[in-house]
């Protein structure tokens, strides 16, 4: 199976896409997989095979581009990961491990032959200047010499992996010069140890070596000159006859291509001598772009490396990248990790992204809210349950600890356990094993723990409400999610990004957010943070009109929140709905003789509505100051 690229979400949904060389993914027509979407950069990232390595390189994209929930500027994909741009999430696919049919080199230790060092000057070898090819008889063979050098020139120029290089390199030389074998051996860069052989016996086929006189290798790499043994019919079988030419660049071997033929009938020539050492000339040409590109790739692998990441969880704050960093970082291991962060922070977003970059990315990821189930169903969700331990248990019930078994297990809100399931799951942790509700069989587990709370928990130790010794298993690795508040410089892109989710979803047009409305959002405190944020944008992608979000289609409690009113859109509009409501209820609490409670009854709203509306208009002090007069 070929590596792909598989659309599991978005408009190009179940599409398929392999890759070849390179795939580029964009907005703009000249990509390979053109994305139109708003949320797509005009060129987003590639996809580039280097040496049976998959790598994705973002192209800075103003979005980015996520691995399993990191955003990443470069990374090596595996099988199994998801990629997501924009509105699109694929699956990329690895190619199925195939053993390729090869021969293997191997050395003889036998006397040099009596081969012919023939020196070759330039202006002998075979090349394609006009001067050159002018003066050349047109002959079917020279002809045919000439479009196998042009192949490979244009070869060279498209070849960036000098695994790869080699052998298509020896499948061009068979098709022009008539030997029955070949190879090509490769020297390391400052000494004469071999670095890479590629072989390949026509006659034999795979698996048999193709021998090569040690030698022979040692003159040509020694002397520098090509050698020349025309082979001919022995007393009792017939000589091999071969070429042997060295891949000289600045004066240093680089290798050397070796072929052999054993027929009399296809005898090797002068000229086919000639021809390949011209063709080692432009093998030489680009096994050096191939070594410079990768040292050029792995230089740039390493800036990459130091520069901050962009993620999923969206935001590019100097408070996020350390959390991506965290991420990155924490994920390989198998240690439990400890989330801290107010509600609405994302919290449950972070764990994913530590299980998709863990090896348990292929096992299940199970969560579980502490603070949504009662102790006793919480505790047989947990850790499941036997056929008539209870009266509603009709049959065996696995918990989520068995079937996270192998992956990872999310217990979110863990600051709301109940002691007696504190106890237990301080056991889970300790001896990895566990007992089903009204079971006797203790059940071993293989599990990665991940916990996340909104509560201080080393208050809640202090106070005796939480398990020291349960907080010590938890707190192995601990990662505090900022508040929305602590990283404004975010919220921008956070709201355009749930803008563009939920004009999908309702099949709306909306090209962006404007001025205005982004002024009162900076401004906002956010107290729900994160969650808040998305459910304010999904209002006014809902009940707006137009093709950019608004301020007035933000709601109210958000606009009046706002100092001064006149940030959140046009002054004049927004001032006088400030100043109106103002006005009706100082109206009513005159009228209700300063009762919040009446005043509540003659707007016709709710009392506490009204003490939330009063705080967010500052009334309070204004109606003390009334009340303190009368």
């Amino acid at each position: 199976m070929q590596s792909k690229l598989v659309a599991i979400n978005g408009p190009l949904r179940n599409s398929e896409y392999p890759i070849q060389g390179e795939i580029a993914l964009g907005r703009e027509e000249d990509n390979t997989i053109r994305l139109e979407d708003p949320w797509v950069s005009a060129h987003h990232c590639t996809i580039a095979e280097q040496n049976g390595r998959y790598v994705l390189s973002d192209l800075e994209s103003h979005a980015g581009t996520f691995v399993n929930g990191i955003p990443v500027k470069q990374r090596e994909l595996k099988g199994g990961d998801e990629v997501a741009v924009g509105n699109s999430l694929f699956l990329f696919q690895a190619e199925s491990p195939v053993r390729s049919a090869i021969n293997e080199v191997q050395m003889d230790e036998e006397e040099a032959p009596n081969a012919q060092a023939i020196e070759l000057h330039p202006e002998e070898l075979v090349n394609l200047a006009p001067e050159v090819l002018a003066a050349l008889p047109a002959t079917e063979r020279m002809g045919r010499n000439l479009k196998a050098l042009l192949r490979i020139s244009r070869a060279i120029g498209s070849l960036r992996d000098e695994e790869s290089l080699p052998w298509q390199l020896l499948g061009m030389i068979f098709d022009v010069i008539p030997a029955e074998r070949g190879a090509i051996l490769l020297l390391e860069e400052d000494s004469r140890e071999l670095r890479a052989q590629v072989a390949w016996d026509r006659i034999a086929g795979p698996d048999h070596p193709v021998h090569v006189s040690q030698a022979v290798v040692r003159r040509v790499i020694e002397e520098r000159v090509p050698l020349l043994d025309r082979g001919g019919q022995g007393e009792e079988k017939r000589r091999r006859g071969f070429l042997c030419v060295p891949m000289v660049s600045k004066e240093r071997v680089m290798g050397i291509i070796y072929l052999e033929s054993t027929g009399t009938s296809t005898g090797l020539t002068t000229d086919d001598l000639k021809l390949l050492a011209a063709i080692a000339g432009l093998g030489v040409i680009g096994i050096e772009n191939a070594r410079q590109f990768e040292r050029l790739n792995t230089e740039n692998q390493r800036l990459r490396a130091e520069v901050s990441l962009t993620h999923d969880m969206v935001g590019r704050s100097a408070r996020m990248r350390e959390v991506y960093a965290f991420v990155e970082r924490v994920a390989a291991s198998d240690s439990t990790v400890l989330i801290y962060g107010e509600s609405g922070t994302g919290k449950e977003l972070a764990a994913r992204a530590i299980h998709k970059n863990s090896g348990r990315k292929d096992q299940a990821f199970v969560g579980l809210n502490c603070a949504a189930l009662t102790e006793s169903l919480l505790e047989s969700e947990l850790f499941g349950h036997e056929k008539g331990a209870f009266t509603s248990a009709v049959s065996l019930k696995k918990g989520y600890l068995e079937v996270a078994e192998g992956g990872t297990i999310f217990l979110d809100e863990i600051g709301e356990l109940s002691p007696i399931l504190q106890a237990k799951l301080l056991r889970v942790l300790q001896e990895r094993e566990f007992v089903r509700v009204g079971g006797t069989k203790p059940i071993k587990i293989d599990v990665r723990f991940l916990a996340a709370t909104n509560k201080d928990l080393q208050k809640e130790v202090r106070e005796e409400r939480f398990r020291a010794d349960l907080y010590h298993r938890l707190n192995v690795i601990s990662l505090t999610l900022p508040a929305l508040r602590e990283r404004p410089e975010d919220i921008p892109e956070l709201a355009e990004h749930f803008a563009a989710r939920y004009a999908k979803k309702c099949n709306r047009n909306v090209s962006g957010i404007s001025a205005e409305a982004l002024a009162c959002l900076r401004q906002y405190d956010w107290p729900g943070n994160i969650r808040e944020l998305e459910n304010a944008m999904e209002r006014a992608v809902v009940i707006g009109s137009s093709e950019k979000i608004l301020a007035e289609d933000l709601p109210e409690s958000l606009q009046e929140s706002v100092e001064g009113g006149g940030a959140c859109g046009p002054a004049k509009y927004h001032e006088a709905i400030r100043d109106l409501k103002k006005k009706m209820i100082l109206g009513a609490l005159e009228q209700g003789q300063g009762s919040i409670t009446e005043a509540a009854k003659l707007l016709g709203v709710h009392a506490n509505y009204l003490h939330r509306l009063m705080r967010n208009l500052e009334l309070r002090p204004r109606m003390k100051k009334q009340t303190g007069g009368a």
